[in-house]
């Protein structure tokens, strides 16, 4: 053969093996009665726009397939809804064949029994063994206070400085919940603690592939540190005969046989409260202050709020529920600011046999995502939909059914 007949041949096979690898995913997960869609690339399906794009690749893909669709993204096949009554079905349905299912790297890296990701009777038995302190009593009467004494602690120096909101919420959101996790805990061990437990957040939403430089390798890694460092505090806590106020404790001392976890389940439900409660909670906060700042008749009916109730207070009183059930507009500011700014997307399950939504089957073991970003601003179920209006949220206080169609 001549050099250009080679070449020739060369180009050939490349171009075949390109469209076999192009082809592999929907050849490979092709099933009738599927949703429309694209599965990307073998391994790696749609990952990187799935993350990187964000609510620009769901706007393409709703534009194309419309409101339910396959796609192939973080390792895993998954069918992406779009529809609101459709995401309301599932989520009030998640026993019929659909169960938490998030991301292989989200499981393996937060752990396989945290209580986000388990159900049936584990789910049961961790629930109970949580819910003393997380239910509307403990809320009520323990957290609430211990939030407030903190937070007036946090504020303290703030004045006449200029304040990096973005490292501040960030702060604060991972400070509180170890405040109430392990109470009372150095400050340098939780600095430490903090900057080892960053690489966590990067690493659950990420392809699962576990090589040096990758993101689930670092969060695999900082796992094994986060778990190293919490079993020497459990260590330390069963070698001495002081009790503490703090979750932590109530874990390691629920004497319940019903509830009672064993170390490695307590350190996956610590791990998944730090978590759940560090990037969203910041950010969500971050972005509160920014539409407080940037609507200043919203600040002010926020102030005589807050202003009126802290009259009827000595300096010394930390907020109790009475005044947190005052807070009207707050909340309204609050479910509004979630509307618009929530960094969750969307939740993910997963289904325990064939499933059938809207006249498609999604197979067994596959991803369902319930997208809610789009209807959080869509113009059918939100008059103005782009604009900051806490009191769109006042209208549905007394109104038992809320009437989701045009707010």
């Amino acid at each position: 053969m001549s050099i250009p007949e080679i070449v020739y041949c060369i180009l050939a096979l490349a171009f075949c093996a390109f469209f076999v690898l192009l082809k592999w995913n929907e050849v490979r997960y092709s099933r009738k009665g599927m949703p429309p869609g694209t599965m990307g690339w073998p391994i790696f399906g749609e990952t990187a726009g799935f993350l990187k794009q964000g609510p620009d690749f769901m706007k393409c893909k709703r534009a194309r397939y419309g409101n339910l669709l396959k796609s192939h993204a973080l390792g895993s096949p998954i069918v992406i809804s779009m529809d609101p009554e459709l995401n309301r079905y599932i989520l009030k349905n998640e026993a019929k064949g659909l169960v938490p299912g998030y991301p292989v790297s989200m499981r393996n890296i937060l752990g396989k029994s945290n209580i986000a990701e388990v159900h049936g009777a584990l789910h049961k038995r961790i629930r109970g063994s949580i819910l003393s302190f997380i239910g509307p009593a403990a809320i009520r009467g323990h957290l609430l206070p211990e939030v407030d004494k903190f937070m007036t602690s946090f504020l303290d120096n703030w004045d006449d400085k200029t304040i990096d909101i973005q490292q501040k919420t960030k702060q604060m959101a991972f400070f509180v919940s170890m405040k109430l996790i392990v109470e009372n805990e150095p400050s340098p061990f939780n600095e430490a603690f903090k900057a080892t437990f960053d690489n966590i957040v990067s690493g659950t939403f990420s392809l699962p592939i576990n090589i040096p430089g990758t993101n689930y390798f670092r969060g695999l890694q900082t796992r094994k540190k986060v778990v190293a460092t919490l079993k020497e505090v459990i260590a330390k806590r069963r070698s001495s005969l002081s009790t503490h106020a703090d979750i932590l404790d109530q874990l390691m001392r629920n004497e319940d046989s019903r509830y009672k976890l064993n170390d490695e389940e307590i350190i996956d439900q610590i791990i998944t409260f730090l978590y759940s409660g560090y990037e969203t909670v910041s950010t969500t906060t971050m972005m509160a202050v920014k539409y407080l700042h940037d609507n200043p008749r919203v600040l002010e009916e926020v102030r005589k709020e807050h202003f009126a109730i802290q009259q009827s207070k000595r300096p010394e009183d930390v907020i109790s529920w009475d005044d947190y059930k005052l807070m009207v507009y707050t909340r309204g500011v609050i479910f509004e600011t979630l509307r618009l700014a929530n960094i969750v997307n969307g939740v993910l399950r997963k289904a325990t046999t064939d499933v059938e939504l809207n006249g498609f089957t999604i197979p067994q073991g596959w991803r369902v995502y319930v997208y809610t970003r789009e209807t959080n601003c869509d113009p059918f179920l939100y008059r103005d939909p782009c604009k900051f209006n806490p009191s769109r949220w006042l209208e549905l206080e007394c109104v038992p059914e809320r009437n989701w169609a045009y707010l």
